[in-house]
């Protein structure tokens, strides 16, 4: 599977070529943006120019960007108006954080990418059709913006009532949008299970974001090197290859002080996972 990694490992430093440098230099062939302002200001023209021109002459892939969560640079510390979500049922306040999410669109004019991750709803909130019909229209305007730049927008797995596996596909249902995922193996370990979550998204999955957790705390924590993980990786992988050349093995993981320097334990990371064996017939 192709190797990527998403920049949420260094969120909270403002991305820069250098930073693009380094990952480039580990081996890694893509990388997912997280568009967060304090990281990549998607309004701030200088730095997304800046970004682009790195691109141009680079053969690493931008695979995909994270829509923003936040308008504020501080994850939503401003006060509850800073966040960003979909299925905000008051029209007024929708349209301001579509058109927040437009700007990050945008990028695509600088430098081309692929997928678009999106949320359905924060996390932790509760099923409401009325948040369904918001996101529906939210997403009706969007999936058009973003199909005129080459984007197609993919709507994660992530733990709340809305956005488990099997929601997400009523959704899709429901809506008759010919929508694709991309797949937590974080999230669906918070809730159904990575088994159950990956065979409802299937053929739908289009990325991926890969970490761990202790099943209860969404901890991005590094596969296979942070104690207290509660994946099977074996497992994971297992069903991760079944789909190969579908997506790639992109890690989505938080800065750990404990794993040092952060890109050679992603390295150490994409090793171990392709180390892990198959899984014989009979152990299935």
């Amino acid at each position: 599977m192709l190797h990527a990694v998403s920049t949420h490992l260094i969120v909270n430093h403002r991305l820069t070529t250098v930073w693009l440098d380094k990952i480039w230099r580990t081996g890694i062939a893509a990388v997912e943006i997280f568009c967060a302002r304090q990281h990549l200001d998607y309004r701030n023209k200088a730095q997304v120019n800046e970004m682009a021109h790195w691109f141009r002459d680079s053969a690493m892939l931008l695979h995909s960007l994270h829509a923003p969560m936040y308008t504020d640079d501080c994850w939503g510390r401003t006060g509850p108006d800073a966040v960003i979500t979909i299925t905000e049922t008051v029209k007024a306040k929708r349209v301001i954080m579509v058109d927040e999410i437009k700007r990050a669109i945008e990028i695509a004019e600088q430098i081309p990418y692929r997928y678009l991750i999106q949320h359905l709803g924060v996390g932790g909130e509760e099923y409401d059709e009325r948040k369904l019909e918001a996101a529906f229209n939210a997403l009706d305007e969007l999936r058009v913006f973003a199909s005129q730049r080459g984007v197609t927008i993919l709507l994660e797995n992530i733990p709340n009532r809305l956005s488990s596996a099997e929601r997400l596909v009523q959704f899709r249902q429901m809506t008759h949008m010919d929508l694709y995922f991309c797949f937590d193996t974080g999230h669906a370990n918070m809730n159904e299970g990575i088994d159950q979550a990956f065979q409802i998204l299937g053929d739908r999955i289009r990325s991926t974001h890969v970490h761990d957790n202790d099943g209860v705390n969404d901890s991005h924590w590094f596969p296979s090197l942070k104690a207290g993980g509660t994946i099977n990786w074996r497992r994971t992988m297992h069903l991760l290859r079944s789909r190969d050349g579908q997506y790639p093995l992109l890690l989505e993981l938080r800065e750990d002080p404990e794993m040092g320097l952060p890109l050679d334990a992603v390295q150490k990371v994409f090793e171990r996972l392709e180390a892990e064996p198959p899984i014989e017939e009979e152990e299935r």
